[in-house]
Order: structure tokens, then C-alpha cells, then sequence
């Protein structure tokens, strides 16, 4: 760049421009910091530094999309920082076995970053409101979560996927199959598949419930009926919550 284009670039630099970017992404800092300080204390994985920098970052993509392009060129950068925060928050997610853990932590990154998208469109009420509430949805919330999770479950109520299984010699497989869904039919208890898993001269039925609930007395009745059927190793039933 030669000294006439920089001289150029000079006189269109704004004071007032400048202080505007400058007050924006210090909102954006100091609140992404109190959002990322609540995480940092319940030590999970993003903590106060990348909750902050995710909103400066944020605010900053903002703020010169609307200098350079104006609300428009900050509308079309606002969906590239939902999707990019979106890949963002997918590293802080990990699935150990059946539990997958640091959903509550990537959506907080996703908050924190719309309260930094406030700050840069120049909206600090509303950069502060977000903050407020994503505050309360990560504290004050705990205490229902808490309750809720400790609540007695009421089976008959909650969506189940019920299963029985049944062990037989593969000369008995037939019979045992016939008793099985005879005591399904007689419990109005509708089938969705049934299907046999074969080890050495064994074969385990696997019959799924087409219900949302069943009642666990009707399950031991029929266990135990098949349990007592000629030819049958064991027969149980197991029960978890729909995904």
C-alpha cells in the first residue's frame, strides 16, 4: 500500500466508529467472562476463557459486517456464527456409553455467543438480558433438575421399551415361541418384532412390545410361565426408557 492509500485509509477512519466497535466488544468480553465464570466454577470443560472469547469473537464478526455491508452483511454473518458455534460446541460433547455428557456446556458456548452477537449490532440491553437469562438457566434451574430427576417414575405413565426373553434348546424353539406369544396375546400385550439370537444348541426369543407401558405384574406372571415350560433355560423381561 503506498503512502496516498494510506493516507486514503486515515481520513475515513472514525473516532466515533472506533468507540463503538471498542464499547462493543467490551461488553461482549465482560459478559461472555460472568457467563464463562458460572461454568469455570462448576468446572466444566469450557470454562470463563472460551465463553468469552467466543462472544468477543462473536461480537467482533458483527460489528464489522455492519461497518462494511451494514445490517444486511450482519444478517448473513449471523448465520455463519450460528453454524460455526454449532461445530464449536459439538468437541465439548462426549458420549461415555449409554451417557452422552457436555450437551448443557455446548449450548452455553451457543448462548454466549448470541449474547456477543447482541453486543456487536450494537443492542447491549438486549447482550444483557441474554446473559441474565442463560445465568438463571444454569443456576437457579438446577434445583428442579434436581427434583425432577429424584421423582419416583410413574411406570405406567412413562414410554417404555419393554422386551422378554426367553432361552429354549432349538428343539423346544417352536413350542416355547407358540407359549410366548399366546402370553402376549392373552395379556393384550401387541408384538412390533420378535427375533432369535442363536448360541451353540440354545436360542434366545427376543420379543418387543408394540406398547408405551405395561405392568410389571403382567411380565412376572408370564416369565414365570414360561420359566416353568419344558425345555426353557430362563425367561426375563427388561424395560427402558424410549430414546
Amino acid at each position: 500500500m503506498g503512502i496516498i492509500d494510506k493516507l486514503a485509509a486515515t481520513q475515513h477512519f472514525s473516532d466515533i466508529e472506533f468507540l463503538n466497535t471498542l464499547v462493543s466488544l467490551l461488553v461482549a468480553l465482560l459478559l461472555g467472562t460472568i457467563i464463562g465464570a458460572e461454568r469455570q466454577y462448576r468446572q466444566r470443560t469450557a470454562g470463563l476463557r472460551t465463553n468469552a472469547l467466543v462472544a468477543l469473537g462473536a461480537a467482533a464478526f458483527v460489528d464489522l459486517a455492519m461497518q462494511l455491508a451494514g445490517n444486511d452483511g450482519a444478517t448473513r454473518v449471523l448465520a455463519y456464527i450460528a453454524s460455526g458455534v454449532g461445530f464449536l460446541g459439538a468437541g465439548v460433547i462426549m458420549k461415555d456409553g449409554a451417557n452422552v455428557r457436555g450437551l448443557n456446556t455446548a449450548a452455553t458456548i451457543w448462548c454466549s455467543a448470541v449474547t456477543g452477537a447482541y453486543a456487536g449490532a450494537d443492542h447491549p440491553l438486549g447482550a444483557l438480558a441474554m446473559c441474565a437469562f442463560v445465568l438463571i438457566g444454569n443456576t437457579f434451574l438446577r434445583p428442579l433438575v434436581n427434583y425432577i430427576e429424584r421423582a419416583p417414575i410413574d411406570e405406567s405413565a412413562t414410554e417404555l421399551t419393554i422386551e422378554v426373553r426367553v432361552c429354549t434348546t432349538e428343539a423346544r424353539r417352536n413350542d416355547v415361541r407358540e407359549t410366548l406369544l399366546e402370553g402376549l396375546e392373552a395379556a393384550a400385550y401387541p408384538l412390533r418384532d420378535i427375533r432369535e439370537i442363536y448360541r451353540d444348541n440354545e436360542v434366545e426369543l427376543v420379543a418387543t412390545l408394540a406398547t408405551t407401558s405395561a405392568r410389571a405384574q403382567d411380565l412376572d406372571r408370564l416369565t414365570t410361565v414360561l420359566a416353568q415350560t419344558p425345555g426353557v433355560v430362563h425367561a426375563t423381561w427388561t424395560s427402558r426408557a424410549e430414546e
